[in-house]
This record gives C-alpha cells, sequence and structure tokens, in this order.
C-alpha cells in the first residue's frame, strides 16, 4: 500500500496494518520480514540506534515490496523531518507533540517540503500564498507523504481538538507507556482511567476523521479491550514489534517442546514490564 492510499484509509475510516520493524541489521531477516502481510512498516529513529544508511536501506526496500515505509523521527524538527522524507519515508511520526503550533510546524515540513525557512513560516501563519504551480508541484511532490502526531502525554489529550485541527494532520500514535506515566499510573495499561483515556481519544479523532492507533502488541490487551478500542474506531494498527512477535512465538513453541520431551505441561510465559516497554514506547 502507498503513502497516498495509508493517508486515504486513515481518514476515511478503513484499517491500515502494520508494525514496528526492529530486525534491521540482517539483510535476509529484513527480506523476508517483507513477506508479512503489512500495509506500512514501522522503523523508530527516537528510541533505536539506527543510522540514515539504515534507515534509507529499508524505507526503500519495503516502498519496493508495496509497503509504505513510516519513520518516527527523535523529535518535532524540521530538518530531521526532511532528511527521513529524503531517505525514502513516506509516513513521519513526530513524537510526544502538546501544541498546535508544533503540529502545524511538523504538518509543513511533510507537507510543504521543500520549502524552508522564512518562507515557510509565512505559508504557515497565511502571510504568503503560494503560486498555483507551486502549489500543484507541492502536492503531486509529497502526494505519499502522510503525518502523525504523537500524543503521549496529559498536556496533549488537554489539547486534543485543537491538534487534530492543524491542517494536514492525518493520524494520532497514542503512546501508552509515555501516556500512563503522565497520568501518574505508569504501565497501568488494564487501569479503567487508561482504557477509558485511550477510547475518548480514539472517539474524538474519529470524529475528525483523523486516523488513530494504539502501539501495542494489541491481541494482550484483552479481548473486551481491544474491542471497545475497535468499536470506538481504532484504524492505525500499529501492532508490537516483530522481534517481539518472534520471541513470543519461539518460546511458546520451546515451552511446548520442553513439555513433551519431559511429560510434563508447558510453564505459563512470563513477560517483563521492560519487553513490554520495549514494544511500547
Amino acid at each position: 500500500m502507498n503513502g497516498s492510499k495509508i493517508k486515504e484509509n486513515l481518514h476515511s475510516g478503513k484499517c491500515v496494518f502494520g508494525t514496528h520493524i526492529a530486525s534491521l541489521m540482517n539483510p535476509m531477516a529484513a527480506v523476508m520480514a517483507t513477506e508479512m502481510n503489512l500495509d506500512f512498516a514501522f522503523f523508530c529513529t527516537e528510541h533505536m540506534p539506527i543510522d540514515r544508511t539504515e534507515v534509507s536501506m529499508m524505507c526503500h526496500l519495503y516502498a519496493a515490496k508495496g509497503i509504505s515505509p513510516m519513520v518516527r523521527v527523535p523529535t518535532c524538527d524540521e530538518i530531521l523531518i526532511g532528511m527521513a522524507l529524503d531517505a525514502g519515508a513516506q509516513g513521519i511520526v513526530v513524537p510526544y507533540l502538546e501544541t498546535p503550533d508544533q503540529a502545524l510546524r511538523a504538518a509543513g515540513a511533510v507537507k510543504y517540503r521543500p520549502i524552508k525557512g522564512k518562507q515557510l513560516d509565512d505559508v504557515l501563519s497565511g502571510q504568503k500564498i503560494l503560486s498555483r504551480k507551486t502549489s500543484d508541484y507541492l502536492r503531486g511532490f509529497n502526494r505519499d507523504n502522510y503525518l502523525i502526531i504523537g500524543v503521549e502525554s496529559v498536556e496533549a489529550i488537554r489539547n486534543l481538538d485543537a491538534l487534530l485541527d492543524v491542517p494536514g494532520v492525518d493520524g494520532v500514535f497514542l503512546g501508552p507507556h509515555d501516556i500512563t506515566i503522565s497520568m501518574g499510573i505508569p504501565t497501568e495499561y488494564e487501569h479503567p482511567d487508561f482504557i477509558n483515556t485511550v477510547e475518548d481519544i480514539i472517539r474524538r479523532c474519529r470524529k475528525k476523521s483523523v486516523g488513530v492507533g494504539l502501539h501495542s502488541t494489541l491481541l494482550k490487551l484483552g479481548d473486551a479491550t481491544l474491542q471497545r478500542f475497535l468499536d470506538a474506531g481504532m484504524n492505525f494498527i500499529l501492532n508490537g514489534a516483530d522481534i517481539v512477535v518472534m520471541r513470543d512465538a519461539m518460546n511458546a513453541q520451546l515451552d511446548e517442546l520442553r513439555g513433551r520431551a519431559n511429560n510434563t505441561s508447558p510453564p505459563p510465559q512470563k513477560v517483563s514490564v521492560d519487553s513490554v516497554k520495549t514494544c511500547l514506547v
């Protein structure tokens, strides 16, 4: 699925499916990962130690396979956003936005690339109107670009409606680890206040026709919670991380094999808070 289709689905309410690709270094593993049934692939340069060359290789590899490459930049910075787009990203995820001005700056970097500096400031403020020729060019040049903003704090939730009203915002990324810490209930993902808050955010986003999703190993949320989020309209389905799924699947198979070899029932799997955090950031 290309960026234009991802963007269309985010706004219309149709679901798009992807995962955090963390198995970056081994080229054979990277190629095998493109065989997953993904609409988009999420690469993180905020928390993962990957450089521009690695990001570019992965973006071009997945795009060639018909999977939209999405890059989370470290912070709301026009230069970093431009670098990710130049590397081949179609989607840009900007973490921890809290103000409409931040969202506007991010949207300008994604939708008006390569305009920068004072000219971009004047366009965003309405002081300058681009020529029709320039507008048509930028629309084509950035046709597959889409912007997803990170709503990850109580302050961002308070400002949600204003953030959603910023032109150019296509989706919302909810980071449960940061949200629960901001709420004063760190990692309590089953806390009613957290679940109710996420459901409310999803409904508010869909009311504004903006895509929205929670980064988590979604099937581990519990059937009732997951269904509440889907019924509320969650359509940006960012499910876990490839290496987390691989680890859990391998552990389950090894537990079963140990049980058969020892003629005992396999012990229940234990997942540490730190390993869950790896998937949720």
